[in-house]
């Protein structure tokens, strides 16, 4: 009775409206038809387009433009995409929307962006509406490969400066990865609404360094949303549309690709020409393999199926691939039936840091496994090879881009698989020339890579040894040069180039070591220039250098892990500093525990980590010094037991504290 009532009463309230909407209860309860409101149908959706339906050839090439933005960490990338995202409608505007597309757990809590995120915006201007893909970049120097991979699928930039902090160092890297991929460049000058911005100052500065006439500055303030529409529409003005036609056979360039453990892996794809449509047989150029397509879409930014993507376009694809060897990052998709010339695809990334990776308990190395075939599918700028260690079982040698990517690498397989592992001291390829036949025969050649600190060959069998350089850009406040000069000499830095961009600003170039710099330049860099300096670096080839290989052991056993090798001028001091890192790492033990650096078999630094001990005279009132004497040489003989039969159990973060230096 009450049922019946409540559904008459609907019934004569909603009699007016159109849109039917079918509620399904308990099976006790009586299906009940209700009309509701439109608004009232979308404003219950998670955005004003329709999840199914999207006709994307509503879209000509003419009217499709594809963009990136690219600026130094922190000058708010993330932010101004936002803004976007609210402007077009793909998001609703509320006060949460902060950083919408750095949906990792790791971006979130660093506040930094690590992948490069895609998402299709409509924005209607002079009454035409237009496709307008975005890709939102990371800043840090390690990430420089996800920017490089983002630019291959875009026609244009939006080259974010802060207005108080000006261009940094990142900002000319990534500039040049535009220019050089000869891309339309928007300056835009972001944050004008804080109280000590300059956007006078920073105009002047991007024409002088990167020669863009001030007049074409953007001045805007992505926090308040204030003139951010005016970056839409020179984005219509300004960046070209994409030469792809509709008419060609399909083409598409997989610039990025995720695992679900559901569907498979999904492939962000950039159609280079033709159309592909939900059902159609696709193959990989990479591995030849034939794949039906079971979902496509676009990314808003969440994902929206459609039925049919065109040439010009990006979105995504799901083709039924299980395995994580496949959909690789720069790998070209074509019709079953319509072979096409590969796309160039990217150079591959140049791994920078080396560390072994390895399980903490060994039972857990095929899930480990696992976990790292998914993540680097999703980051496939990290080079795998495997390993193992007498101490540490069966692992990786993993290269990354820099130490920064270590750990988010390592805190990824922590939060995203659950995975628990031991990380060794990071370590740069060095290279060897042989000298000895019977090497150069097993290896195949005459200079070799070293990558395991553990493998280093003895002097007698090498000519010469090669250490990895790097061109390193440094912009900061002139107040600092001086203390920065300091700091680079003590890295066996040569200057190669010191300008002044501005009244107060000047950038330089040095020529460094990679090993100097690897671990903790940055740190040191920033903490002199109380944060104002900024730091990039590319790849500078081999220069010979005079290297040795520093062992340390713990008791006489060698701890492989920390195997370093090190210049020869420095060896002493940086072995006496690593065993008084190493002393503070360890925890103290019931025995005593002696540290030592050792070149070969001489020792050249040790630390002693004293022993707990209990006071076996506290019950000795007096007395003869006999009995003293017996009480603590027989504590003095347990504890020489112990320490012959003891483990010493290294802790997981000693393996990077015992690296960072403290600069005097």
């Amino acid at each position: 009775m009450v049922a019946s009532l409540v559904v008459t009463l609907i019934r004569r309230r909603t009699d007016a409206y159109s849109t039917v909407c079918t509620l399904v209860r308990h099976r006790w309860m009586r299906s009940v038809v209700i009309r509701l409101p439109k608004q009232l149908c979308q404003e219950y959706s998670s955005s004003s387009t329709p999840k199914a339906g999207i006709d994307m050839s509503d879209f000509p090439v003419d009217k499709i433009r594809n963009f990136s933005i690219i600026a130094h960490i922190d000058h708010g990338k993330s932010t101004l995409a936002d803004r976007l995202l609210e402007i077009t409608g793909a998001i609703v505007k509320t006060e949460k929307n902060k950083q919408v597309l750095d949906k990792l757990q790791v971006e979130r809590e660093r506040g930094i962006t690590v992948k490069a995120q895609t998402a299709s915006l409509f924005y209607t201007y002079q009454d035409e509406t237009y496709l307008l893909n975005l890709i939102d970049t990371p800043g840090h120097v390690d990430f420089s490969y996800e920017v490089s991979r983002s630019i291959s699928a875009c026609q244009g930039v939006l080259l974010v400066v802060d207005a108080n902090q000006g261009i940094q160092a990142q900002t000319v890297a990534n500039f040049y990865l535009a220019f050089e991929a000869q891309l339309a460049i928007i300056p835009v000058i972001n944050k004008i609404d804080l109280k000590n911005a300059d956007p006078e100052r920073v105009e002047k500065q991007i024409e002088k360094v990167f020669d863009i006439p001030t007049e074409e500055c953007i001045r805007i303030s992505a926090k308040q949303g204030t003139n951010v529409d005016q970056v839409l529409k020179e984005v219509v003005k300004r960046i070209p549309p994409p030469t792809a036609r509709k008419e060609d056979p399909f083409k598409a360039l997989v610039f990025d690709s995720t695992f679900d453990p559901y569907r498979g892996v999904v492939a962000n794809i950039a159609l280079f020409g033709g159309r592909v449509s939900k059902g159609d047989k696709i193959t990989s150029a990479h591995l030849g393999k034939t794949y039906e397509v079971n979902e496509l879409g676009i990314l808003r930014p969440d994902e929206h199926p459609t039925n049919t993507l065109y040439g010009g376009q990006v979105g995504y694809i799901v083709a039924g691939m299980k395995d994580v060897t496949e959909a690789q990052i720069g790998d070209t998709f074509y019709h079953h039936k319509q072979p096409v010339e590969a796309l160039p695809g990217f150079k591959p990334a140049k791994a920078m840091v080396f560390a072994g990776m390895y399980p903490v308990d060994q039972s857990e190395y095929t899930a480990l496994r696992s976990a790292v075939e998914k993540l680097t599918l999703n980051d496939s700028s990290v080079a795998v090879q495997r390993d193992s260690s007498l101490a540490l079982g069966a692992g990786w040698r993993l290269g990354f881009l820099g130490l920064l990517h270590m750990e988010v690498f390592n805190q990824r397989l922590e939060q995203e698989y659950n995975a628990s592992v031991i990380v060794t001291a990071p370590t740069v390829p060095y290279k060897a020339v042989l000298t000895s036949a019977k090497l150069i025969k097993e290896h195949g050649q005459e200079e070799i890579t070293i990558v395991n600190p553990a493998q280093f060959p003895d002097r007698s069998m090498v000519s010469e040894y090669l250490e990895p350089m790097v061109l390193g850009t440094i912009i900061a406040p002139d107040d600092f040069t001086g203390k920065i000069m300091t700091l680079c000499l003590n890295r066996r830095a040569i200057q190669k180039n010191m300008v002044y961009i501005d009244d107060h600003r000047v950038m330089m170039k040095y020529l460094f070591p990679l090993n100097e710099i690897v671990v903790d330049f940055y740190d040191s860099l920033k903490s002199m220039s109380s944060g104002y300096a900024s730091f990039d670096y590319e790849d500078a080839g081999y220069q010979p250098a005079n290297l040795i290989k520093m062992d340390f052991f713990l008791n006489g056993k060698p701890v492989e892990e920390l195997t370093t090798i090190v210049h020869k001028d420095k060896a002493y001091s940086v072995g006496k500093a690593m065993c008084e890192r190493l002393k503070d790492s360890i925890p103290r033990q019931m025995f005593e525990i002696a540290v030592q650096a050792a070149i070969g078999s001489k020792v050249i630094a040790r630390e002693t980590i004293k022993a707990y001990r209990k006071n076996v005279l506290a019950k000795c009132y007096g007395g003869d010094i006999t009995r003293k004497m017996k009480l603590l040489k027989k504590q003095a003989e347990g504890k020489k037991k112990m320490r012959r039969i003891g483990n010493i159990e290294v802790p997981k973060d000693a393996f990077i504290n015992v690296l960072k230096r403290k600069e005097k």
